[in-house]
């Protein structure tokens, strides 16, 4: 299973996800050290028993390497298989939705091509977390949503109509708030959403330089 915990706040956990992770029999997290990993701390909160879990860190690198991203996803899959082998049901927990730039998605795509059972479990995606702590709508009527990774190229996509909903800006916020700059739009940027460091930023003037890597903005 692929379970999202949703951006940060622990009671915005599913009650399907926690019944998943309550049921299965090994708790795996992307990271080396599984108890540090933000996705384990967010389900402690809600679910203190996950503690007598047996838990399982997969390491997932932050880079944009496809060899180096292929070689650790076939690794983390088959440390998986291993689990899954001996007959035990395996969640992997991931923030968010894991269908939305998560990280489990890739071991997703290796188990099923190794032709073992999968399913994801929907979680709070962070965006929609965000605008419901902003107390904001994110589109109405026709108006359009777009959802746009911030580390790579956003020139031509911050052209669209509608809402644009930049994802993951971190260490590409000052390139980011260049290019806000000359906009005429509204700018809302929250990091950390539902976490204890959580932090609001209203217009682009008063965007930081620096800012951790669960930062988004509406633009």
């Amino acid at each position: 299973y692929g379970v999202g915990v949703g951006p940060g706040d622990p009671e915005l956990l599913t009650v399907k996800a926690l019944r998943v992770i309550r049921e299965c029999d090994v708790i795996a997290v992307p990271g080396r050290n599984p108890m540090e990993t933000v996705a384990y701390q967010i389900v402690r909160e809600a679910y203190p028993e996950i503690e007598q879990k047996e838990l399982l860190g997969i390491y997932m690198p932050m880079t944009k390497d496809e060899q180096t991203l292929q070689k650790n996803h076939e690794e983390g899959a088959k440390v998986l298989s291993r689990c899954l082998d001996k007959g035990k049901e395996v969640a992997f927990l991931t923030l968010g939705d894991p269908a939305v730039y998560s990280t489990y998605i890739y071991l997703h795509k290796e188990i099923q091509k190794k032709g073992y059972e999968v399913e994801m479990v929907s979680g709070v995606p962070s965006f929609c977390a965000a605008a419901a702590r902003l107390n904001i709508g994110i589109a109405e009527k026709a108006e359009q949503i777009h959802i746009i990774p911030a580390s790579y190229q956003i020139e031509e996509a911050l052209q669209l109509e509608g809402t644009k909903i930049l994802m993951k800006a971190g260490k590409k916020l000052p390139h980011v708030k260049e290019q806000l700059k000359d906009m005429d739009a509204s700018v809302v940027m929250v990091e950390n959403c539902g976490m204890k460091t959580e932090h609001i930023y209203y217009g682009t003037e008063q965007i930081p330089e620096d800012a951790g890597y669960y930062t988004l903005l509406f633009v």
